[in-house]
């Protein structure tokens, strides 16, 4: 979450190719984890609406996700390189093994990656939060198994193992670099990531009808798969209209499908997702005296097929089901030109920071099957137009004084997830289509105050405040003419996505550094969010907020050891602070007072027995507490010893 957004609010990139696609969705997001870890060069966070750069989505910020790239043949650099490494946590089991490969030659390099992750069910914490005020909460007293053909609710005899939690992926990279010179660049970009079918462990938690019973005998993601294929022509050789260019084509193919059956149930609902997706990116820079100029285009061409399908579990027998997305297809297609400029005066005491971008997002859905539920209408059309801007001012005083101050304004066009899906967001609501929703608008400013005191002390501060126009939520409807109708062999109220008025949110986050002496440092960091959705009465709580967290560690480094003693905390999610009309926090999974606080003490420590060996240990929870972070639908880990041995040739 940031800044009080998160899933399709905040806008994932990968390697300068937008990650977030027509189906993301309001709720909580998973996709980050087919970005293999292990290859990561760095993560760019940016804070606040970066539309102007980045587009549609970028409300609450962008994740840019960098990946390493192939090194060429220099004087001191091996032809062939690499690193090995292998991982062991034992919350989860989680065994973790990792090798990549540099081939380098003058000119041309490769870089080949291949990582495995397996995890068994993960284990809770022992020690339950707030003196077993909550009794089970956050614990697994019982779970289902199928035996003989028959779904039989069994004791679990360690209630902290989170059963069917558990699962494997592995995550496969190649790039290949040809640099005919050295203003010249090519770069061929392939990354492939695959799952195993990945358990909804929430669902598989909700009670039965009955005393000791679960609603779920299956409910799991299929295998997620995510392919991207890029090109990258990049020139810095200095021409009239830029100094750098960049040219990015894409293509990427993502699969995800759901499949539930209920509790002594014998049809196996799946419903499978295929998106395809084309990117084509330009980008300049171009510097002129004290102006810098970057600016450039995108366009972005998302389709969707969705299909439904019903098995019988004891048969085989296959029969039609609905559709999560419309039947006959949806198209998404995005197109956007944009231009930042800055400018530093006064002796570069101040920079003035200012930019427009002009989007374009076009929407097509089309409807087939009426059989399961027929809509009034067969497509669903939306074009819409938005232009958004920045202006800030950077004052630099002194060397270890930066202040700074950001106007900014956001948008986010309704996608196919938002638009156009039928779903059941919890047990007893199906959400329907809404072919008249509208974007979402941001207004916002921020203030930044950093200050170094000498070597010793850093010390930043932003505040925020945003206001929200035709924010997206769920409201209740009817689906021709009723309030209520069968959903996957339930009766389900109607609700349906819906832009409301007015919200606001704001906050802070600060941060400090502390270097007690040459080989120990403190640091710690808090963030504060506060959002309300404004009525007529009295404001309500709007989603996603989380509570006040933060993070303390102190840092030691001395020669070849390193190592950290760190907490981290998160405040009382009041029931009172939860949107209990649409919202998505998961209001269902915390206990009746709402998400309790906690805190956790942490230890790792990681030393370079070589120069090509180094050896990492570490303790997380220690206390072995039984918690959850907030809008969680599973228990976070208990106490996890984990070993790594990393190595590189």
């Amino acid at each position: 979450m940031l800044r009080g957004f998160e899933a399709s609010r905040i806008l994932l990139v990968v390697d300068g190719v937008r990650m977030n696609n027509a189906i993301y969705r309001a709720g909580h997001l998973q996709n980050s984890v087919t970005m293999d870890q292990a290859m990561l060069d760095n993560i760019e966070i940016a804070y606040g609406p970066s539309s102007v750069v980045y587009g549609s989505d970028a409300l609450g910020g962008v994740i840019h996700f960098r990946s390493k790239n192939p090194t060429l043949l220099t004087d001191g650099n091996s032809m062939a390189s690499g690193n090995v490494s292998a991982r062991y946590g034992t919350a989860a089991s989680d065994k973790t093994a990792h090798f990549d490969l540099n081939l380098a030659g003058k000119n041309i390099a490769s870089l080949t990656s291949v990582t495995y992750s397996n995890f068994d069910d993960l284990h809770a914490g022992g020690t339950p939060n707030k003196d077993n005020k909550y009794g089970s909460f956050g614990f697994r007293p019982i779970y289902q198994e199928t035996i003989n053909g028959v779904d039989t609710i069994i004791v679990n005899p360690d209630s902290t193992k989170q059963v069917a939690s558990g699962y494997s992926q592995y995550d496969i990279l190649e790039k290949i670099l040809y640099q005919p010179n050295e203003n010249t660049s090519h770069l061929l970009n392939l990354q492939f990531s695959n799952s195993t079918d990945v358990p909804r462990y929430d669902r598989l938690t909700v009670a039965g009808s009955g005393p000791n019973t679960l609603k779920s005998a299956e409910w799991y993601y299929g295998p997620q798969t995510r392919f991207m294929a890029s090109y990258q022509f990049s020139n810095t050789k200095a021409t009239k209209i830029y100094d750098d260019m960049h040219i990015i084509a894409s293509y990427q193919h993502i699969v995800e499908s759901r499949n539930d059956r209920g509790f002594g149930k014998k049809a196996l609902t799946s419903r499978t997702e295929n998106v395809g997706v084309i990117g084509l990116t330009a980008d300049f820079m171009k510097n002129i005296g004290s102006n810098k100029l970057h600016y450039g285009l995108e366009g972005y061409f998302n389709d969707v097929q969705s299909e439904g399908t019903s098995t019988d579990v004891f048969t085989d027998e296959v029969s039609p089901a609905s559709t999560r997305y419309p039947d006959g297809g949806s198209t998404m297609n995005m197109y956007a030109v944009y231009a930042n400029h800055s400018l530093a005066f006064a002796d570069n005491k101040l920079i003035l920071h200012d930019g427009l971008r002009f989007n374009i997002t076009n929407l097509n859905a089309s409807f087939i099957d009426t059989t399961f539920y027929p809509f009034p209408y067969s497509d669903i059309t939306q074009n819409n137009s938005a232009l958004t801007g920045s202006i800030g001012l950077t004052y630099l005083p002194a060397d270890d004084w930066k202040i700074a101050i950001l106007g900014s304004t956001g948008f986010k066009a309704p996608n196919v997830d938002d638009l156009a899906k039928v779903f059941d967001s919890e047990p007893g609501i199906v959400v329907v289509p809404n072919p008249n929703l509208k974007p979402e608008y941001t207004y916002n400013t921020d203030l930044q105050i950093a200050k170094e005191f000498g070597d010793l002390v850093e010390l930043e501060v932003t505040g925020f405040y945003t206001i929200y126009r035709n924010y997206f939520t769920t409201a209740p409807s009817t689906f021709n003419g009723q309030d209520s109708i069968m959903y996957d062999g339930q009766l389900s109220e109607v609700l349906t996505s819906t832009n409301f008025g007015k919200a606001f949110i704001y906050g802070f986050n600060a941060g400090i550094d502390i270097n007690i002496t040459d080989y120990l440092s403190l640091s710690s960091y808090i963030n504060y969010t506060y959002g309300r959705i404004e009525t007529d009465t009295t404001p309500i709580p709007l989603d996603h907020i989380p509570p006040v967290y933060g993070k303390t560690s102190l840092n030691l480094q001395v020669s070849k050891f390193r190592a950290e003693f760190y907490s981290m905390y998160n405040s009382w999610k009041r029931i009172e602070d939860y949107n209990t009309t649409g919202g998505e926090d998961n209001l269902s999974s915390a206990t009746v007072d709402g998400m309790p606080s906690w805190f956790t003490l942490n230890l790792k420590a990681a030393y370079a027995v070589t120069d090509y060996l180094q050896i990492q240990v570490g303790c997380e929870n220690i206390l072995d507490l039984n918690y959850r972070v907030f809008a969680s639908g599973i228990s976070a880990p208990g106490r996890n010893i984990f070993i790594s041995l990393r190595g590189r040739f």
